[in-house]
């Protein structure tokens, strides 16, 4: 059985996800703890929780999700996973890091790349791989669809939907990958977003201003 731990952090208030589960190994994912004090919050609940990180991975490569990946990846030795058309976006984050208020950020570059339907495991557990483009090239979910859990980066959000005014967003591809690949859950199904609270597939399908569907 699958557990989630919502940590926030940096300016942008975003969510980083530690999923674990009875084997105590666990998935990082999108970490954007920057400062140490953010780093030590990170440590300290895989410490208390005697957690093993075997997994880091980003559903996309945008400066808040990827704050902490440099950090994440050499205190556990972890390689970066993402998927390969995001490659381009990582890559961009220190030209404009800087700007941003990040002069410290440092760049980790992926040893592997995820490919969509592909399982990615730890422990007992596992989380199918969903290419939704639309916010970024690259962007992917994260879905173990037997619990009725969705990572969802920014695509999805409780009543609103990722951005597409950055490179490589359109609200089209967006749109499509939200109704064709995501709606086709179970109601039930949480939507953990990059930002702010979760959700369900059922509400927003029936609510979101954005990209309900018409009944």
């Amino acid at each position: 059985m699958i557990s989630i731990h919502t940590l926030v952090f940096n300016p942008f208030s975003e969510n980083t996800y530690i999923l674990s589960d009875e084997s105590k190994e666990c998935a990082i994912i999108d970490p954007g703890c920057y400062e140490p004090e953010e780093q030590a919050q990170l440590t300290q609940y895989i410490e208390d929780n005697g957690l093993n990180p075997v997994l880091l991975i980003n559903t996309h490569c945008h400066i808040d999700h990827v704050l902490g990946n440099y950090f994440v990846s050499n205190k556990y030795g972890l390689p970066l996973q993402i998927f390969k058309e995001e490659l381009p976006t990582l890559r961009s984050v220190p030209s404009y890091a800087s700007n941003y208020g990040f002069p410290r950020y440092q760049a980790v570059e992926p040893e592997s790349f995820l490919t969509e339907d592909d399982p990615v495991v730890f422990g007992n557990s596992s989380l199918q791989v969903t290419f939704v483009p639309g916010h970024s090239s690259g962007h992917i979910a994260l879905i173990n669809e037997e619990q009725g859990i969705c990572i969802a980066g920014d695509v999805l959000f409780d009543s609103s939907i990722g951005r597409t005014d950055l490179p490589g967003g359109d609200f089209n591809t967006l749109i499509n990958s939200i109704q064709k690949k995501l709606f086709k859950y179970a109601d039930k199904m949480v939507v953990y977003p990059g930002h702010g609270p979760a959700t369900t597939i059922g509400k927003e399908k029936t609510s979101n201003p954005f990209c309900a569907l018409n009944k």
